[in-house]
């Protein structure tokens, strides 16, 4: 019995101990006790004889969107080491020194810029070097794309929250009574308890906000559309699209309605008294009704004024106010935004 507790007691140890070093790891992210583990390597120990970069899946970015590099590197016998992130790879990327123009670079990932007119006519560029190794460097172009489908998501005020109600009270205990068979009395009556209160309505959310949009064409080998998006109460935001496979699409919705409160729980109703004979428990209020939820607004107004020039691209602009006025599309001289 003494050896099968010293073999369980061995054994829970052991698992303890896996896990608390699996913990730290997770917690830490120590780069030295992943290369201890043998999950990641170190640059500075290796025989690196070349390095490639690219971009992962597809070249290019677009404003506001993000991507990954994948950094390759060979040893003089052939053998083949890739970056962690989306290279899932063991190279680690504090082991290289990232420059980016254009585009910013953390840990891999790439990030263009949301505004399109930091990055217009201009393309991305990255340059890595490793520390350990000065003899290896890589260049790479980062194409900037504009054929995405970008959205301007507008929405009201949602309404407030209807109040829960209040619980009814308990009801008191009934008097108690004698017991005595000689001079037996009954007991009280408990008392009923009080209703709860009704929960209040939600409220209805508000109208969705008015939004302006002013289209002009950028021209060129490849045309491009400018859009200056206006909402109300806010700064004027910008986008490029590209209206070969990319397009904006503008929402006003209106702002989703208030639930409804809780309707108040009944206060129980009060026992009733010990006594010969005992009396009856009192009734248990009832519950309040729950509120009910507010409306949704409906959607605001939409403008959009576009440059004659931008006709043959109105399928590249998509609009939706539901429940609002039609959106109102006016052809009109627009220059161009920036």
């Amino acid at each position: 019995m003494s050896k099968i507790r010293s073999f369980v007691g061995l054994h829970i140890s052991e698992m303890a101990g896996c896990l608390g070093l699996a913990s730290l790891v997770a917690l830490s992210g120590c780069s030295h006790i992943q290369i201890k583990l043998g999950w990641r390597v170190s640059l500075a120990k290796l025989p690196v004889a070349s390095m490639e970069v690219s971009q992962y899946k597809h070249p290019g970015i677009g404003p506001g969107e993000k991507s990954s590099l994948v950094a390759t590197f060979t040893e003089p016998d052939g053998t083949v080491l890739v970056t962690e992130g989306k290279g899932k790879g063991k190279v680690l990327w504090t082991d290289l020194t990232v420059t980016a123009t254009v585009v910013s670079v953390k840990k891999g990932v790439l990030t263009l810029p949301r505004d399109p007119r930091v990055s217009d006519g201009k393309t991305g560029h990255v340059s890595i070097t490793v520390p350990s190794h000065p003899d290896l460097h890589a260049e790479l172009d980062i194409p900037l794309r504009y054929n995405y489908n970008y959205g301007s998501n507008n929405a009201g005020m949602s309404g407030s929250s209807g109040l829960s109600g209040s619980s009814g009270m308990d009801g008191m205990s009934g008097s108690s009574g004698s017991m005595d068979p000689d001079n037996p009395s009954a007991g009280g009556n408990g008392g009923n308890g009080t209703n709860g209160s009704d929960g209040g309505n939600g409220g209805d959310g508000g109208e969705g906000p008015s939004v302006q949009v002013q289209v002009a064409l950028q021209t060129g080998s490849h045309p491009l559309l400018q859009f200056g998006v206006t909402v109300a109460g806010q700064k004027e935001r910008f986008y490029l699209v590209d209206p070969q496979g990319g397009s904006l699409t503008v929402t006003s919705v209106g702002g989703a309605g208030g639930t409804g409160g809780k309707g108040g729980s009944g206060g129980r109703g009060g026992s009733g008294g010990i006594g010969s004979p005992s009396g009856s428990s009192g009734s248990d209020g009832s519950s309040g009704s729950d509120g009910q939820s507010g409306s949704d607004g409906r959607g605001g107004s939409i403008t959009v004024i576009y440059d004659p020039q931008v006709k043959p691209y109105l399928a590249a602009i998509h609009l939706s106010n539901p429940g609002g006025a039609t959106p109102v599309l006016k052809e009109a001289p627009v220059p161009a935004l920036w």
